[in-house]
């Protein structure tokens, strides 16, 4: 298992835009992506999963990824964040 810890940066927060930014990236990849906060979680492959946690600017998340190619994973969703000032 790969992870990152980050704050999102984002005004509103993981709203449909960056959701959709992520769950675009996690799904080029094989691994188990999760998305953590607080005590909730969800697949990061699934927008509605993403929406759902309703995540507010501010937030801790962590992204956990499992499987072949996890590292990859993590580095390019940490990337995709990092570029599109989510976090």
């Amino acid at each position: 298992m790969t992870s990152f810890t980050a704050k999102v940066i984002d005004p509103v927060g993981l709203h449909a835009r960056p959701a959709s930014v992520l769950t675009k990236e996690a799904s080029k990849f094989t691994s188990e992506i999760k998305i953590k906060t607080g005590d909730k979680e969800g697949n990061l492959k699934s927008i509605m999963n993403v929406m759902a946690l309703a995540v507010k600017s501010g937030a801790e998340i962590t992204i956990e990824a499992t499987g072949s190619d996890e590292k990859e994973a993590i580095s390019a969703i940490e990337q995709a964040m990092k570029d599109n000032s989510i976090i």
